[in-house]
């Protein structure tokens, strides 16, 4: 069995590349599952996006019927319900290839996800046998009910209640929901409400032909206008008593889970979708002329086109490495005679913060890969004649989905901090050593000659600086740590940057291994072009930190630390960058 490491183990464990995943190993069978979403994508989404956006009648339903019958509704359920039954990296695969597609990646992404995972993973065998077939084809669309006017990011404040009837038959759901993805046609809702007086949630699968539904018109949206966004009113909604999702008082739980699958999912789609403006912004480069030369030629383009692609090749390695960690974990799961569902579920917990830590920098690069697409094509960027103008306004929305990138950057911290607590992770132990450390002599090894030796020492030292904040922020304020969101967001910063530069690291060092260090010129460059960007990232926020709380001789001593932790050798990142684009330019596409 392979080495599983934990959640949140890598900021106090060395990880080989031996023991990750990376995407050029996805097999013949996974790679022709992303070839017909990415063929599908080109021939029915891209050539009617304006349809789309339009919101023209039934199109939506029909595009998702189609995907339906080429199966790619079903790549996660189990075959027994019609499915195709993959892993959980081949359903990060198909989010990835479908994420180009723009409003209906958005439709999809929540009818497989957050519509259908609910039932899949905590519906009884009469639930799944009853829905999951239908939502796998299409037959059913389906939408997921939690966000209210005065319950965002608390959704436990939710006020939508059910109440059983005097028969014990049905219960009668009231209440209003927003910004409710497919709500304009979806035929089945995941509903979160409370039970009487109860402190936590409940889910009910309700059916839209049980009645009691209404909704506002279409809302008009910055972006993603094409995919259908409604307020849902339920007025005396009955829903059969066989219809509570999971157990009563479970509801807060299912959302939680729920949404650390759709925080990873998001993250792969705004990889490809990432990708597929990369590759725009490099074909209108070599097409687009100024002072007689393409644009491609120029030093300024070239320093954009690279920066893009090295952010969306150090999120991709984050992601698949992450995402076979959780099917390494949900196999060991299994192994030992836990439930395929219910493994499934622990599995995706174990890794929360990793999935946290994707949703942020997935959707963050994605911005940034946009704005700078918008750059590369000057004013055709802001014509909606151009592809950047609905690319740039489509991914705005991936920092405020699945829970604030604020949220999410203090629930890294805050998931880390209880592991620690709860004993499932040793932070304390590591971080009293960097403590001490700051008292001795610096370490002046020298570095061996191993591809990477020299920067694996730079990642060593920089989860150092990590845990020297962390430990001292704890040291400092104890039990309030929790209400000093400025410092919890910079020890995330720490964290998250840390986590995407050693997957990226760890993807080239492992694909060195296979191809040899020659035939990968272009990503060594990229490992070492994220990595010294990183050191500097990690530099700011931790001293940012630092000073908000330390003081005198204390602050100085941690300040000298922090400068030893992130000293790095000269590095030409502009050379760098410069072979980086000009690969991407002699081919003619992103080739990472």
């Amino acid at each position: 069995m392979k080495n599983v490491i934990k959640g949140g183990e890598f900021v106090i464990r060395e990880t080989l590349c031996e023991d990750i995943f990376i995407p050029e190993e996805f097999d013949e069978e996974q790679s022709m599952i992303r070839q017909t979403c990415r063929d599908f994508i080109e021939t029915e989404i891209l050539p009617n996006l304006d349809a789309i956006d339009e919101q023209e009648e039934g199109l939506m339903q029909t595009l998702l019927d189609k995907a339906g019958a080429l199966g790619l509704l079903g790549v996660s359920i189990p075959e027994e319900y019609g499915g195709f039954g993959k892993n959980f990296n081949t359903s990060m695969l198909v989010a990835d290839a479908v994420g180009a597609g723009h409003s209906f990646a958005v439709a999809l992404s929540a009818h497989t996800g957050i519509g259908t995972l609910p039932i899949l993973y905590y519906g009884n065998d009469e639930q799944k046998a009853k829905y999951i077939p239908r939502l796998g084809t299409g037959e059913f669309k389906a939408a997921y009910c939690l966000t209210e006017p005065n319950a965002g990011s608390d959704a436990n404040s939710g006020k939508t209640s059910a109440v059983l009837n005097k028969e014990e038959t049905h219960y009668i759901v009231n209440g209003q929901k927003m910004w409710i993805t497919n709500g304009g046609f979806a035929d089945i809702f995941i509903v979160f409400a409370k039970i009487d007086d109860d402190k936590n949630l409940s889910a009910f699968i309700i059916e839209r032909e049980f009645g009691g539904i209404t909704m506002n018109p279409e809302e008009q949206k910055m972006g993603i206008k094409g995919s259908s966004t409604r307020q849902i009113f339920f007025n005396d909604c009955h829903v059969p008593i066989e219809n509570l999702l999971s157990h009563r008082g479970n509801g807060f739980k299912i959302a939680v889970n729920i949404l650390n699958i759709g925080r990873i999912k998001l993250a792969a789609a705004a990889i490809g979708s990432s990708r597929m403006a990369i590759n725009q912004s490099i074909n209108y480069a070599n097409e687009r002329m100024q002072f007689g030369l393409h644009i491609s030629k120029f030093g300024a383009i070239r320093h954009k086109l690279a920066e893009m692609a090295i952010r969306n090749f150090a999120v991709e390695s984050a992601a698949y490495r992450a995402g076979q960690n959780i099917d390494d974990a949900y196999d060991k799961l299994v192994a030992d005679g836990m439930e395929s569902g219910q493994a499934r579920l622990k599995s995706t917990e174990q890794f929360a913060i990793e999935c946290a830590i994707l949703k942020v920098w997935g959707s963050e690069m994605l911005d940034f890969v946009v704005d700078e697409g918008v750059q590369v094509y000057g004013g055709m960027g802001f014509s909606a004649d151009a592809p950047m103008e609905r690319a740039y306004r489509d991914s705005r929305i991936n920092r405020i989905f699945e829970g604030t990138n604020e949220v999410n950057r203090l629930l890294i911290v805050d998931m880390l901090l209880k592991r620690a607590m709860k004993g499932e992770l040793d932070l304390m132990g590591p971080a009293q050593e960097v403590a001490s450390e700051l008292m001795s002599i610096p370490d002046f090894e020298e570095a061996t000659d191993s591809l990477f030796a020299a920067e694996k020492k730079i990642l060593r030292n920089l989860k150092k600086a990590g845990l020297l904040v962390a430990g001292a922020a704890v040291q400092k304020f104890m039990m309030s740590l929790s209400k000093e969101q400025e410092i919890l967001m910079n020890i995330a910063d720490i964290i998250g940057s840390v986590y995407v530069a050693e997957s990226t690291l760890l993807r080239v060092e492992r694909l060195a291994l296979i191809k040899g260090a020659g035939a990968i010129e272009g990503q060594i460059n990229i490992a070492k072009v994220y990595l010294h960007s990183v050191v500097d990232e990690v530099y700011i926020a931790a001293k940012a930190a630092l000073y908000s709380f330390a003081e005198g001789d204390d602050l100085k001593m941690m300040l000298m630390g922090l400068r030893r932790f992130t000293k790095v050798e000269p590095f030409n990142s502009k050379n760098a960058r410069q072979l980086i684009a000009k690969q991407m330019i002699e081919e003619n596409k992103y080739c990472y």
